[in-house]
Parts: structure tokens; sequence; C-alpha cells
């Protein structure tokens, strides 16, 4: 397959892995362990997608989040959703100015923090959905309208989410339709001893990384075009198509433990987070076509905010993740020859 690319994506390919991994490097410096959430996070964004953690409070979710937005040399802006947040607070509003020359008054736009490009919404759940409506249409348009005037919000444009799993007292919880937005939602657990270890000596000394800047935004911009020239395979499209129709329970791929614990399955935009996931870990192994394992690899943060358990499921205490652990044993690679 090498000598059929283009040169010139394939020396794009080559810059891009060198500065995924300096862009690791520099997290590194501050972000010790969860590399798998890093790889999450940093996966959405070379994509074009948003990610929703999940995790309780002190687990570096929002330094994660800073450090990332240093070592790209974006804009960031971190607001933390509370009850009594308005969609005017996180959009911005029209004020009312005065020219000191004419002393004429007329509506200016004030930009809300949303006017970013890497945007940490902290306790996303504790917003009013009339709130967290506002935000989650601009992740999905990119834009925002405010009266009868459009702002197109600057790219890239990246919403990493965050929500606290145990406390939901006086929470809002995010519907389904609008969990569907993200593309990934990431499980951050606890460090292991080593690793509390390795935080305890750094933030407890006076360590301070410094991080370096690695990529642009319009570098960003060229990754997300470049990913999606990365072929898939039918039989692997296949593959992740029939995964994603296996969360469906009834459906012709559901299997044994999806009709049984499964309310609600997977929506299209999870086999474009597939897809997409699939071609950026296929170009960062060095490969110009996806395989079945990098579909394999995605599958369950692209899929476990998408897949709702029934009763009998929330009653037996089934955790979605062994679900979809099931869902992959159970569907073969290789389709049968259609009927």
């Amino acid at each position: 397959m090498a000598d059929q690319i283009d040169p010139a994506v394939e020396n794009a390919c080559k810059e891009l892995r060198a500065k995924y991994e300096k862009v690791r490097e520099e997290i590194g410096k501050a972000i010790v362990g969860h590399a798998d959430v890093v790889e999450g996070v940093l996966t959405a964004l070379f994509v074009g997608g948003h990610v929703l953690l999940e995790g309780v409070p002190g687990l570096g979710k929002t330094y994660l989040i800073r450090t990332l937005a240093t070592a790209l040399d974006l804009e960031f802006s971190r607001i933390q959703f509370t009850p009594d947040l308005m969609p005017a607070d996180i959009i911005g509003t029209n004020i009312i100015s005065e020219d000191a020359a004419t002393g004429r008054r007329s509506f200016e736009f004030q930009k809300g923090p949303l006017f970013a490009q890497i945007v940490l919404a902290d306790e996303v759940n504790r917003a009013t959905p009339k709130t967290q409506s506002a935000m989650l249409e601009a992740m999905q348009e990119h834009g925002v309208t405010v009266g009868r005037q459009r702002y197109v919000l600057r790219e890239p444009f990246f919403v990493m989410a965050t929500q606290n799993p145990i406390e939901q007292e006086g929470t809002y919880p995010l519907p389904e339709a609008q969990l569907d937005r993200f593309m990934f939602k990431l499980v951050v657990t606890y460090s292991g001893r080593e690793e509390l270890k390795t935080i305890l000596d750094r933030t407890t000394t006076g360590y301070t990384p410094q991080i370096n800047k690695v990529m642009t935004g319009p570098e960003i911009q060229g990754t997300q075009a470049l990913v999606r020239r990365i072929v898939m395979a039918p039989h692997v499209q296949d593959y992740a198509i029939r995964l994603t129709m296996a969360t469906q329970p009834g459906g012709r791929f559901a299997v044994e433990a999806t009709n049984k614990y499964v309310r609600w399955g997977a929506s299209p935009r999870a086999a474009q987070a597939l897809t997409l996931g699939a071609k950026l870990l296929a170009m960062l192994d060095g490969r110009f076509n996806t395989s079945f394992s990098d579909v394999q690899k995605v599958y369950l943060p692209a899929m476990r905010h998408r897949v709702l358990l029934n009763f009998e499921g929330e009653a037996e205490g089934i955790n979605v993740d062994d679900v979809l652990r099931k869902i992959i044993d159970a569907t073969p690679t290789m389709a049968e020859a259609a009927a």
C-alpha cells in the first residue's frame, strides 16, 4: 500500500506522528499516568470530536486540559457550570455601548467564554438543561446565534466536559441525545501506588513543569483533514457497522448480552466515531489503512455513553463496559455472506 500513497501525504503523516509524540511528552511533564485518557483526548481533538471525562474530583482532569491547551498554543477557557449559570453567561450577550465621539448608542456583542478554541466545561451536569443545550449546540454547529446574528467559533474548536459520577444531588444528567454529541466518554480512575508517589514528589517539592508549545491551530486543522484520507477497507468498515448495530437490542446483529441488558443502542454517530478514531490510530502506527484492532481499541470510549441499560441490567449492577466487551467477543471480524 505504501507505494500507492501520495508522497506528500506520507510525509505529512510522518510529521504528525512526530508532533503527536512531542505533545504526549509535554503532557507527561505535568500529568502522571492516565495514558489511555491522554490518548483518547488527543484522538478526539485530532479528528475534530469532543470528549466527556468522568471521574471523582482531584484526579487532574482540569490540569490535563490546561496543559494540553498550552502545548497546542490554543486559546483556553474554563467554565464552571452551576445551577444558576445562564446561556448568556457562556455564549455572551449584546450590551449597549456609546461612541465617545458622537454620543450615539448601539448594541455591541460581548463574547462569552465559549469563544475559545479549547473549552473546559467543568461539572457540566450541574447546569440546567437550558444552559447545557446552549453549549452542546455550539459543539455541534461550531457557532452560536444571538438574536438574529450568527457568530462562528474559531477553529479548531474542542470541548472537554467533566462530570462527577458520585455526587448526583442537585445535578441535571445529560440527556442521551446530548451525550451523543461527544465523540468519546473517558473514565478517569485512581492513580496507582508508584504514580501517586510521583505526583507527590512533583506537587509537594516546588516542581513546576515547563510546557513547550508544539502545535498550532492550523496544524491541528490540517491533521483533521489528513485523517480522513486514511483508507478503511470495506470489510473493516463492515466490522465497525456490525459492532455498532450489535448494541441495538432486537436487531440483526444483536448478541445475547445486548438483548438481555440493553434498552437503547448506539446511533450512526457512534459508527462515525469508530471510523475516525480507528483511522487516526492506524496513521499513528505508520499504516495507511485501518485494521480490526484499531476499531476494537476505540470501541469502548466511543460506545459507553451511547448504550443505555434496561431495568434488568441496572438491577443486576451490570457495567456498560462489560456488555461492550461481550459484544466484541461475540462479533466475528469477518461477516458471513449476506442472505
